[in-house]
């Protein structure tokens, strides 16, 4: 017990010290006046009452000193506090000041607050980066199809990182002046013997502008033939106007067999009422007689004349047997 006694000022002496070190920073104050950082205890202290890891700011601070670089402790803690990356920014500053590039902390700072990568630009700007295109298809006045792939050597702008446009809206201009150049040539064969026209004429059109990076160069890597697409669209044609013809053809038969079923069913009707007409003439005939219209001799005359007509119809292919007898046939005068 006495002894519990004896040691507990001891421990709890120990504890306040680790406290005490663990909440100043005394190690990392000392390494920074080691360096030639001019930053104080309390500021330490500050830092981490504002919840910023000194550690943070204070390394990336020694590396800007030892560099050369005017980098003053709140410019780096307002940068962590806006969600900067403060290391970065430090790496690309010195990679800067190296390749005496110009670049102010301030710009590398909206640099990496806008979302790029700002050490990779100063490193871009430095060792320039290939962009590789994809395959890109276009059609000469020929008809033919060219598949190209390209090559474009870009150098990062550093004033144009903020607001300036990415690779994918190079590679989308690359594409356009190829597709442009490529269909304005008369033949195929032209572009497959100039590549470089289509380099030229990509450069030409100033396709950087606007972007985050500057085009040095731009490289026709390949140049394959594709199909024949003026003769594929001339095939679709031609069997398009086939079926129209078709159709149309189609069209006027069917209008033709409407009229013929039209026309026999009119044929029809007549006969219909020719049969009809001819059922009358009997009664007719029985109602002249009756009433003593026509007598017996005209009686006879009339049917002579319609077995003449008769038979002249079946000797001439057109009617069918007469209707007559032989013995009708010939009462031709009866007395």
């Amino acid at each position: 017990m006495e002894l519990l006694v004896l040691f507990a000022p001891i421990v709890l002496l120990f504890v306040l010290v680790m406290l005490f070190f663990n909440f100043i920073p005394v190690g990392l104050w000392i390494s920074a006046q080691a360096a030639g950082v001019k930053v104080g205890i309390m500021s330490l202290v500050g830092m981490r009452l504002r919840r910023v890891p000194p550690a943070k700011i204070i390394f990336p601070q020694i590396k800007a000193v030892k560099a050369g670089l005017d980098v003053t402790t709140d410019k780096l803690e307002a940068h962590y506090l806006a969600g900067g990356n403060v290391d970065r920014v430090i790496d690309a500053l010195i990679a800067a000041h190296r390749a005496e590039i110009s670049l102010s902390f301030e710009r590398a700072a909206a640099i990496d607050l806008a979302g790029r990568n700002v050490l990779e630009a100063v490193q871009m700007s430095v060792n320039p980066k290939v962009i590789e295109t994809p395959l890109i298809s276009a059609v000469a006045k020929d008809g033919i199809e060219l598949s190209t792939k390209a090559r474009v050597t870009v150098r990062a702008n550093i004033d144009r990182l903020v607001g300036g446009a990415g690779e994918p809206t190079v590679i989308a201009r690359v594409g356009e002046g190829i597709v442009t150049t490529v269909g304005s040539a008369e033949s195929h064969k032209e572009v497959l013997e100039n590549p470089d026209r289509i380099s030229a004429t990509v450069l030409d059109k100033g396709l950087d502008a606007g972007t985050a990076f500057e085009i040095l160069s731009i490289d026709i890597a390949d140049v394959d033939v594709g199909r024949n697409i003026g003769a594929r669209l001339q095939i679709d044609q031609a069997e398009a106007d086939k079926n129209i013809a078709q159709a149309k053809a189609a069209e006027r038969r069917f209008a033709a067999q409407a009229l013929e079923q039209e026309m026999k069913a009119r044929v029809q009707e007549m006969r219909a009422r020719v049969v009809e007409a001819e059922a009358e003439v009997p009664r007719a005939l029985a109602e002249a007689l009756r009433q003593g219209n026509i007598g017996a001799f005209d009686y006879y005359s009339l049917r002579n004349i319609m077995a003449d007509t008769q038979m002249r119809q079946f000797i001439g292919g057109v009617g069918q047997q007469p209707l007559l007898d032989d013995e009708e046939e010939g009462e031709e005068h009866p007395e």
